[in-house]
């Protein structure tokens, strides 16, 4: 009898073990068919074989007749992309995703209605790409003043231009912003960009009257600005990471002057780094942005060619130091005009205008680019496509290798 309870025993904990065993293979299973499930939702519009050229359009144009008039702005043209806002200047989150996330619930208007949209959008074959503004974030700022910086009576601080931000060094903050990109990305979005990835312009003249959590940094030996440039770079490290079982792609938008200098000591922006941890890096390079005096030009936003040419002198030597890591050219393009400038410092941005931006970026081998007017109201009758000036091209390809033996 003794030898018969042993046996039973034995036999009753092989079951469980292979049981127990079974149900983790087959929870394991589970977990990865819910993720390739997750991931293979994401068949939207394919990557444009001739790159990505696409525009801005704000959420309130997805619907009506203003998205019907982009859409076939686009199928008119040589342009074949949409830069979507997901998640806006102010923090609102504007299509209903149904997380049952709370905090992402909290901020959703539920402007627009992502299935109809995205399947337009795929069967006019154009890419999806959903704009998340990352630390600009006045609604998680106010519900959340510990995520952002404080003044000394307590209240969350703003900005000259009133807006207000939260934290980088926050993980909860990099948790918010990543499952917005994560429901982004499970809906169809195929590239998640992020927009105010940074600190506030001119943080380093107000950031010592504030209070701030620095997260793992509160102990650290960096310097301020480094403390700065490696959280930004370790949100977007981490973002690409987690996004990828989603089949998204990350990219981000920076300042056109970040490439000019090694970090940009406010806002912790570091170009090499930041472009070494995205698959395209959007810099802002529009003309109207550079001030007199800026590439010998008293007013480089007349000068649309000459000022991207230059700027991308700049840019194309420190990307080309990143070899196989280096990142899609994908820059924003001026497509408004600057008349705040002031007379005799702006001209009127036509077909001309935004055709010999375009034209710079291909006399330097880049065929990507994205087009901002805030009002969503594009020039007609641009070639998107021109030719590339062989001698040009050729000579920029020669700087640049010398350049790179230098360096050596």
């Amino acid at each position: 009898m003794k030898k018969k309870g042993i046996l039973t025993a034995i036999l009753a904990s092989t079951l469980l073990i292979t049981a127990c065993s079974n149900s983790e293979t087959k929870d394991n299973k589970n977990s990865n068919d819910k993720r390739a499930e997750q991931s293979s939702e994401n068949k939207g519009a394919k990557y444009p074989e001739s790159g990505v050229k696409g525009i801005y359009v704000s959420a309130d144009a997805t619907n009506g007749e203003k998205f019907d008039e982009l859409t076939k702005f686009i199928e008119d043209t040589d342009l074949n992309a949409m830069v979507i806002d997901v998640k806006d200047d102010t923090g609102n989150v504007t299509i209903n995703f149904n997380t049952g996330n709370k905090e992402i619930d909290k901020h959703t208007l539920d402007i627009v209605d992502a299935k109809p949209l995205l399947k337009k959008m795929k069967d006019k074959h154009i890419y999806p790409i959903a704009r998340i503004v990352t630390f600009k974030d006045k609604n998680l700022a106010e519900s959340h003043p510990d995520w952002s910086f404080k003044e000394s009576d307590g209240s969350v601080w703003e900005s000259d231009g009133g807006d207000k931000f939260v934290n980088p060094f926050k993980k909860e903050v990099w948790d918010y912003n990543i499952n917005v990109s994560k429901e982004a990305a499970k809906a169809g979005f195929k590239d998640i960009q992020y927009d105010y990835v940074r600190f506030p312009e001119a943080f380093e003249n107000v950031e010592s009257s504030l209070t701030y959590d620095k997260g793992q940094y509160k102990d650290s030996d960096l310097s301020e600005v480094d403390q700065r440039v490696a959280t930004v770079t370790q949100f977007l490290k981490t973002a690409r990471k987690e996004l990828k079982p989603y089949g998204a792609e990350i990219s981000a938008d920076v300042f056109g002057y970040s490439a000019m200098v090694e970090e940009a000591p406010g806002i912790g922006q570091s170009f090499p780094k930041i472009a070494e941890n995205t698959d395209a890096i959007s810099s802002m390079i529009y003309p109207s942005h550079w001030s007199p005096g800026d590439f010998g030009y008293d007013a480089p936003d007349k000068e649309p060619y000459g000022a991207v040419d230059q700027y991308l002198d700049k840019e194309t030597a420190v990307l080309n130091k990143l070899g196989d890591r280096k990142p899609k050219s994908r820059p924003w393009l001026q497509d408004f005009t600057a008349q705040y400038l002031g007379e005799g410092n702006y001209q009127t941005y036509d077909r001309q205008a935004v055709e010999d931006q375009v034209k710079a970026l291909k006399d330097h081998g880049i065929n990507e680019f994205l087009l901002w007017n805030a009002a969503n109201d594009y020039s007609k009758d641009v070639n998107y496509t021109p030719k590339a000036d062989k001698e040009k091209l050729a000579k920029n390809k020669k700087e640049l290798k010398q350049d790179a033996e230098k360096e050596k």
